[in-house]
């Protein structure tokens, strides 16, 4: 996102306000969420690493990227085809599933939790492209987390109810054509295209389809951010 280090460390400090006044079996849920290419992965990270910085191993980011229909999935579907070329899209992932994890971790914590309370999230293998499940373990010391993905500010069932679950949600505002731009390289990078101007036609065709939907039904946030 290249956020500013002041602009982390106010966040970094919001989230320890939020900690220092949650109760000790509680956890401090925040959902950050933007278009395609808008930099959540980043914020979440550098976030996550300015909150441990202040309390040690307290936060870890979570991405909804495990929460990704599988191949399989999206081979059954009426139109595979079609689901397989929109993967990406809010119908492409596994949103109950995604709020029974929300609902898991919102249920008290003992202050002294055995490592067998620990909670597994999925994970996505970039290579497989498909999701690895319980390949994400969230332990009970983990207090603060910090979710990132497309669609966890969407004004939609099921991703509302997870929505109404967290703490606070943050939303990063991106300029079209950067956000064009990292997606391009990102895509040829990681093998989805085989070069830029079919990533282009993805981007436009997927990435920009999914990033309407996004904004135009977008609940109300307590963090509107700027990547840059």
């Amino acid at each position: 996102m290249a956020a500013s280090g002041s602009e982390i460390s106010r966040l970094a400090s919001k989230i320890q306000s939020l900690y220092e006044k949650t109760p000790a079996n509680d956890r401090i849920l925040i959902a950050i969420s933007g278009i395609p290419g808008s930099g959540k992965s980043t914020l979440a990270r550098e976030v996550v690493a300015a909150v441990n910085a202040l309390h040690g191993d307290l936060a870890v980011d979570l991405p909804m990227d495990g929460f990704h229909l599988s191949r399989a999935q999206l081979a059954a579907m009426p139109n595979p085809a079609e689901a397989f070329h929109r993967r990406g899209a809010a119908f492409t992932f596994d949103g109950e599933g995604f709020l029974r994890l929300v609902r898991r971790l919102r249920e008290p914590v003992p202050p002294h939790a055995p490592a067998t309370a620990t909670i597994f999230a999925p994970s996505f293998d970039h290579a497989r492209k498909d999701p690895i499940a319980d390949d994400i373990p969230i332990r009970p010391s983990a207090r603060v987390l910090v979710l990132e993905g497309n669609y966890l500010s969407l004004d939609r069932e099921p991703w509302r109810s997870a929505a109404a679950l967290m703490d606070e949600l943050w939303f990063i505002h991106v300029d079209r054509e950067l956000a064009r731009d990292r997606l391009v390289q990102r895509h040829v990078l990681s093998g989805v295209t085989p070069d830029a101007p079919s990533a282009r036609h993805r981007v436009d065709s997927t990435d920009f389809l999914n990033a309407d939907d996004i904004l135009d039904h977008r609940l109300p946030v307590q963090e509107d951010l700027v990547s840059n």
